[in-house]
């Protein structure tokens, strides 16, 4: 018996170390660490600022849209409750004319129903967001090989999420760490997971963190301009577009929220009620 638990004891430190080890492996990344702006969604009660969604839309239809597609998101979902362009007077987003107008400026690949040709044709609120490329093999054959990642989900498919992607996209530092010798077609960033160590030429203990990215720095200043005449720096642009890929990826987000605050309190009361049940039913009932 004796024999059996110290066997069992050094097992499981045996795993415990392996799981410790596995940690600190983990924590040591080469990359860095996201930055963290704070964002108004943010907690159990954060809300979409829509003026901030309206400026990440204009980010993602005027900057990423030329290389990045959304196929998960709809046009009506923009005049969704919770959306850059809801309106209580539209109850239902595709009788919205600020979905209807967005939808008409794109071109959406279709079929005549009439000659069977294929022909490009405005686009309605209950197409979804037009992909830039025609396929797979068109999109890496324009980007050095590279896929450019559907944005639906991004923001959800990345650790730390909305500060992963405002890092990203405003981290790009001026020129790459001396020494760091940079693959043509690629672009440093310091928040892309990477190893540089073979294109590292300085001393082993210094390989910068980060890694090789495909996409250039895009987030310039007055890259764009917002509507609302907010002034477009890299941060406004950044944090905009980090806030509309968030909603993108979970639109239901504030109303599940909602949700969740209101059953709490449902499940408070209903303890509460519970609980002077109990007492009223065994007050003269000796324990």
């Amino acid at each position: 018996m004796l024999r059996h638990a110290l066997r069992g004891a050094l097992l499981g430190v045996g795993v415990a170390g392996l799981l410790l080890s596995a940690t600190s492996a983990t924590a040591k990344s080469k990359w860095e660490e996201a930055q963290h702006p704070g964002f108004s969604f943010e907690g159990p009660l954060g809300k979409f600022d829509q003026g901030a969604l309206q400026r990440g839309f204009k980010i993602y239809s005027e900057v990423c849209s030329s290389c990045h597609s959304m196929n998960l998101v709809y046009y009506r979902n923009l005049a969704q409750p919770g959306g850059p362009f809801y309106n209580p007077k539209y109850p239902n987003p595709n009788d919205s004319p600020y979905a209807k107008a967005i939808a008409a400026d794109v071109k959406v690949p279709d079929i005549d129903q009439d000659t069977g040709d294929a022909i490009q044709r405005p686009a309605t609120p209950a197409d979804h967001f037009r992909n830039p490329w025609p396929n797979e093999a068109a999109a890496r054959a324009s980007n050095g090989g590279a896929l450019p990642p559907d944005l639906s989900v991004i923001s959800k498919a990345r650790e730390d999420g909305p500060n992963y992607i405002f890092s990203l996209t405003s981290g790009y530092p001026p020129s790459p760490p001396k020494g760091l010798t940079v693959p043509a077609g690629k672009y440093y960033n310091p928040y892309f997971p990477g190893d540089l160590s073979s294109f590292w030429s300085g001393p082993k203990d210094k390989v910068p963190k980060g890694g090789f990215i495909a996409m250039p720095f895009q987030l310039t200043p007055n890259r764009v301009t917002y509507d609302d005449g907010t002034k477009a720096t890299t941060y406004q642009e950044a944090h905009d577009v980090a806030t509309f890929l968030d909603w993108a990826s979970d639109p239901k987000q504030e109303e599940r929220k909602q949700t969740g605050l209101a059953v709490m309190i449902y499940l408070l009361v209903f303890a509460g009620v519970v609980y002077g049940s109990y007492r009223a039913i065994w007050r003269n009932v000796a324990h």
